[in-house]
């Protein structure tokens, strides 16, 4: 009986080491310098690498970020022609995006960062932390494989990241696009 006691406790607790493993994801870090107006902002963006096709919250924090200038962060198909390892090619907008921009903070998908509007929206908005002119944050955001009825990330070509992007005050804005790749299990 002790045996089989030792041998149950044993495999249970390999089976919740095991679990503890799965659900957790690597983090992985992005960066750029970007130049708006007279400041200079190394920015520095840090998500998961992978995530469950199912869906996941997780945690995306960045910092060097101008506090002037409201980003989106955010689950999005990297566009045809941008490579996430080199800012130069960062010329296209990255979309289509999980919930879109989610204004509402309906979907949990994308979070707004800015320091003048959020608390328009406050369940999926924040301001940035401040400090010495630059703003950093930590937002917690909901992502899954499947971003549209016809866009799933790893599927047909679709390569997605987690990114921060201009905000609709100034989506054309490329300066602030940062990209971490993720893949699904």
């Amino acid at each position: 009986m002790r045996t089989i006691s030792r041998t149950a406790l044993t495999l249970a607790s390999a089976a919740a080491l095991t679990l503890g493993l799965a659900s957790t994801a690597s983090a992985a870090t992005a960066g750029r310098t970007v130049t708006d107006g007279s400041r200079t902002y190394n920015l520095s963006l840090t998500a998961p690498a992978t995530a469950p096709a199912a869906g996941a919250n997780v945690t995306v924090s960045g910092s060097g970020y101008n506090p002037d200038q409201g980003v989106y962060v955010g689950l999005c198909a990297i566009p045809a022609g941008v490579n996430p390892a080199d800012p130069a090619t960062w010329n296209s907008k990255p979309t289509p995006c999980l919930g879109g921009q989610d204004q509402s903070g309906t979907t949990g998908a994308s979070h707004w960062v800015n320091s003048d509007w959020y608390w328009l929206s406050p369940s999926s908005s924040s301001p940035y932390t401040e400090s010495a002119g630059l703003g950093s944050f930590s937002v917690q955001i909901h992502v899954k494989a499947k971003i549209s009825d016809t866009v799933t990330c790893g599927q047909s070509g679709v390569n997605c990241a987690i990114v921060t992007r201009a905000d609709h005050y100034d989506s054309a804005d490329r300066k602030y696009d940062v990209y971490v790749p993720v893949t699904f299990q």
